[in-house]
């Protein structure tokens, strides 16, 4: 009851306070209303009779019909604002977004991709392989097409009209400021100093009487003249009109002997990219040095692709009357070949010299080219670099005084080779010096010669500034020290005097980096080099067919090389077999290859003598790098296999033996060790014994071996997962997908001894390197109690390799060998590119890094001599079984015929 009446009571107070209140707010806006209707009239409205009925008020009809109208018109708009925004999106749709153009400071992404994976590919590998132009034959300046002009030069000189239009660049003089430069005075103030002190002393001793200052005025204007003569000699003075008429001459001249020379465009194009992207960024080109060609092609290939030409690092052995003064207008700046006149004594001078003009030349815009092996190839195979000019690059990076450079690493490869051979200087003799009539003699001898096609491969420009960036990291990364093997150790660091390491200039300390960087770049160089007829004809030829083959057997062995290469090497030839085979055999002669008729078969055959066999390896050396991991590893597998399997038993030459990955690696690591002057076999930033994987994976994809997969039972599985928690303390959870921790799995690689003919030819590739090895430390007997001179300890190991080649081929000829086509398998005893003095030289530098010989130094000469260790007979038959063993054809038969 007491609710009820709460309710009630509180209904009153509502009432009271809203119910007359609501009444008077109505009857206001009533009231509000009618005020607004009566004094509203509407203009807005056409009645249709000039405005007459303006002041008259609309009916309700009427204002119905209005607000149609008004709802009809908004739907209307709302319509076509709709189909408005639909269009927009299809617009954005069909065209390609705008990307907002990269920072034009630095380049981004331009590095290898095992350094810095992140990097972006600047030429897709598909671009690579196709149709490359014969430069020699185009004239992308002049129009030639439907729409040309009868009254353009070009029409009928366009030769002439391609050579005017190429782009003209300003090449500044940079002589004047290296003069003036702070770390060539302070090398000029260095020198008088240091000459001063040899006065003074050469007074006191003689009595005489010395003035400081007198000596000081005069040493000083001595050595400010000879920096000027220096300067002088040294700089590059760049023509445009030179460029231009070199260019007209080699249009016209090199067509008399050369096929062609062939270029990717979209390696150019990519070139061009590089250079629009990072206009203030020079260009460093590096490329392998084949000729005295390379560097006027490489300049011809840029110049007529409208790129700036680079200064280019030369000889000052090319300094001869009209040729050199020549190429000094296309770029050449001169180096001395022995820097330090004095042996001991650094020319301080000349080094700040060279230096500063290097990078004044980088800070004044200009591109550069210098050949990082050094000198030109004597072997084919591409040298170990010398890293002393791209030391001062790096340094130059280093100090901040450029802030980036491009690194572009060039691939030049030739059917035949324009300068001739080398075989004289393998052979140990002395390289003829280069004279103007010798220089007039070579051109008039090519002119009348073929040489065949030439090729010219430019690389993926790499930003130094991320190159440096990645070594560093990889680094940081890779802490751990290395282990070393029993008698390894450095290289003893003799003062050299052609090198510019080791100066106050070049920092001991960026050794290792730059050491890093040029190995990358050879490795590069060496992977994209092309492969041309005259490689891939003499690599079978001295592999697989020393004894002679067939021209029909030949021709398909070629085509199973084409086949292994194509997609992984670009081939610069095309065509049948056959046809490409007789190419070869009339481009190269009979001196090197000769072409018989027996039992109506042509008949292919090398000719067996030290000079034809050497020049034969130079062409064939340009796939070694190729093959050489394939051939350590079937080395190390046939180092390993059983005894009797050597010793040609019956029962197990079609047998598959097994052995173990583990034991097979670490011998290929231990042979590597052996190439390690020979063949540059990774990057730095790869991982050498990944890439030995990546070999036995490849090995089994082709058939050649067998890598079986385990198949472990469910028992075995619990058994290393148990293992594993042990060895991890359980702080992990099972799965099936793990990682074996602390516990190496055995596998088991299985030789396919029915694959041994491809086995041994793959050994043959690396088996003259063996024997030249051998016979030096065999030869290391002479330093027992003595020390001989280097020199002359080459010219003895040099007459012993070359005597055995004879003693063998006596011996062979003795036996009857009436010369017939060898049976699958044989591989000729005679090697005569193993009479090669870079091989002997090679050698010499591993038995160093060994402690088994040590250099002496003395009055410019190299003194050899055995270490403590080493200085007995089994010291040197400890060696001599250490490289054995990477001869490991030596023991391997077939049909009871010894392959070496």
């Amino acid at each position: 009851m007491l609710g009820i009446i709460e309710i009630f009571l509180f209904l009153c107070v509502v009432y009271y306070l809203f119910g007359k209140r609501t009444g008077d707010m109505v009857d206001v806006m009533s009231t509000r209303l009618q005020e607004a209707y009566g004094s509203w009239s509407y203009n807005g409205f056409n009645w249709g009779d000039g405005g007459q009925r303006g002041e008259e008020r609309p009916t309700f009809d009427f204002l119905r019909r209005f607000g149609e109208r008004q709802r009809k018109k908004r739907a209307q708009e709302k319509e076509t604002d709709k189909r408005t925004r639909e269009s927009s999106l299809y617009e954005i749709k069909e065209f390609v977004m705008q990307i907002p153009p990269l920072p034009q400071n630095m380049p981004q992404g331009l590095a290898c991709r095992y350094c810095a994976p992140g990097s972006e590919i600047q030429l897709d590998p598909h671009e690579r392989r196709r149709d490359v132009i014969d430069v020699l034959r185009t004239t992308q300046h002049v129009n030639q097409g439907p729409t040309k002009s009868w009254w353009n030069l070009a029409t009928y000189f366009p030769i002439l009209a391609q050579c005017l239009r190429v782009k003209k660049y300003h090449f500044p003089e940079v002589s004047p400021t290296v003069l003036k430069d702070k770390r060539v005075l302070d090398a000029i103030e260095q020198a008088t100093i240091e000459s001063v002190r040899e006065e003074r002393q050469a007074a006191e001793a003689q009595g005489r009487v010395f003035s400081d200052t007198e000596t000081y005025t005069k040493m000083l204007e001595k050595q400010n003249k000879r920096a000027r003569k220096v300067m002088k000699d040294m700089r590059a003075k760049m023509s445009n009109v030179l460029l231009q008429i070199t260019s007209w001459i080699i249009y016209k001249l090199l067509p008399c002997f050369l096929t062609g020379a062939v270029a990717h465009p979209a390696q150019i194009e990519m070139l061009k990219a590089a250079s629009r992207r990072t206009p203030n960024t020079p260009l460093i080109f590096l490329p392998l040095h084949r000729s005295h060609l390379d560097y006027v092609l490489v300049t011809f290939m840029l110049l007529n692709n409208d790129l700036r030409v680079p200064v280019i690092a030369a000889g000052n052995n090319l300094r001869i009357p009209f040729f050199g003064e020549a190429l000094r207008g296309l770029g050449a700046f001169y180096i001395k070949r022995k820097i330090d006149p004095i042996t001991g004594k650094k020319d301080i001078v000349y080094r700040a010299i060279l230096n500063a003009y290097l990078q004044h030349c980088l800070t004044a815009g200009h591109n550069a080219e210098f050949f990082i092996e050094g000198g030109r190839t004597r072997t084919g195979k591409p040298c170990i670099p010398k890293g002393g000019i791209l030391s001062v690059v790096v340094e130059a990076f280093l100090d901040k005084t450029v802030p980036d450079v491009l690194l572009v690493p060039v691939s030049v490869n030739y059917e035949r080779l324009v300068d001739g051979n080398f075989v004289a200087e393998q052979l140990g003799q002395r390289k003829p010096p280069e004279t103007f009539a010798s220089a007039i003699s070579a051109i008039w001898k090519a002119v009348k010669s073929n040489y065949g096609l030439m090729r010219i491969d430019f690389n993926e420009p790499f930003s130094l500034k991320e190159l440096v960036d990645a070594f560093k990291r990889n680094q940081e990364h890779h802490t751990a020290p290395q282990r070393i093997e029993p008698g390894d150790r450095l290289l003893q660091q003799t003062k050299s005097s052609t090198s510019l390491y080791g100066t106050d200039i070049v920092q001991e300390d960026n050794r290792c980096l730059v050491d890093s960087i040029a190995r990358h770049v050879v490795y590069d160089c060496a992977s994209a080099t092309s492969v041309m007829s005259t490689n891939a004809v003499t690599f079978l030829l001295l592999t697989q067919f020393r004894r002679g083959v067939t021209l029909s057997v030949f021709a398909r062995a070629l085509d199973r090389l084409r086949d292994d290469l194509t997609g992984l090497k670009d081939l610069g030839f095309t065509g049948n077999s056959e046809d490409i085979i007789k190419y070869v055999l009339e481009l190269l002669g009979e001196h090197l290859i000769t072409l018989d008729t027996i039992n109506g078969e042509m008949f292919v055959k090398p000719v067996n003598t030290v000079p034809a066999m050497l020049e034969l390896a130079y062409y064939a050396n340009t796939l070694m790098p190729f093959y050489v991991l394939e051939s350590v590893v079937t080395s190390a597998m046939y180092a390993l296999l059983p005894q009797d399997v050597l010793n040609n038993t019956a029962t197990t030459l079609n047998e598959k033996i097994s052995l173990l990955e583990e034991d097979i690696l670490e011998l290929c690591h231990k042979f590597c060790d052996i190439l390690r002057y020979e063949f540059i076999l990774n990057k730095p930033c790869q991982d050498l014994d990944t890439l030995l994987r990546d070999t036995l994976h490849k090995m089994s994809d082709r058939d050649l071996i067998s890598i079986p997969k385990k198949m472990h039972t469910e028992a075995e599985l619990e058994a290393k997962r148990m293992h594993r928690r042990l060895l991890l303390n359980n702080d992990i959870e099972d799965d099936e997908d793990y990682v074996t921790y602390g516990y190496e799995e055995e596998n088991v690689v299985m030789v396919d001894m029915n694959q041994r003919v491809h086995h041994v030819n793959s050994i043959a590739i690396l088996a003259p390197i063996a024997r030249t090895y051998l016979t030096v430390v065999d030869h290391l007997h002479r330093l027992l109690g003595n020390s001989q001179l280097e020199v002359e300890f080459i010219k003895g190991a040099l007459a012993e390799v070359r005597q055995k080649f004879d003693n063998q081929e006596r011996k062979r000829f003795s036996g009857n060998d009436k010369e017939l086509p060898e049976a699958p398998g044989k591989v000729v005893s005679g090697t005569g590119e193993s009479v090669s003095v870079e091989m002997i030289k090679n050698c010499l530098k591993l038995l160093e890094k060994w402690s088994v010989v040590q250099v002496e130094c003395a009055g410019g000469v190299r003194l050899l001599s055995l270490t403590h260790r080493y200085h007995s007979s089994a010291g040197i038959e400890e060696v001599y079984h250490k490289i054995q063993a990477f001869n490991c054809i030596s023991h391997f038969t077939f049909e009871s015929d010894r392959l070496l």
